[in-house]
């Protein structure tokens, strides 16, 4: 599993003039939307897997996300059908706080 910001470093690699709509399309997506650099995105994505025991799909979404608050990370999360306690959402949002 890839985060944007890995995607799009792979994606960069790529001669524009000969990649097809949908690698066009999605390197433009990612460059939009990557939140990190492909360095940072490693780490937390690591960090959250270890220190939150998040799985690597969850700790991508995460990373991708970048949510701010408890009650914007509560929002995806409530999908993993698993209740994460306050304190791990709190030590997640602490994990992403810390790239800056």
């Amino acid at each position: 599993m890839l985060t944007l910001s890995e995607a799009h470093q792979i994606l960069e690699k790529l001669d524009v003039e000969k990649a097809d709509q949908i690698q066009k399309r999605t390197l433009d997506y990612t460059s939009k939307f990557a939140k990190a650099t492909p360095e940072i995105a490693r780490k937390l994505k690591k960090q959250l897997e270890t220190e939150c025991g998040l799985s690597e799909g969850e700790a991508t979404e995460v990373v991708n996300i970048m949510p701010k608050s408890i009650e914007e990370l509560r929002t995806f999360t409530a999908g993993w059908r698993k209740l994460l306690p306050t304190e791990t959402l709190e030590k997640i949002l602490k994990i992403l706080k810390s790239k800056d």
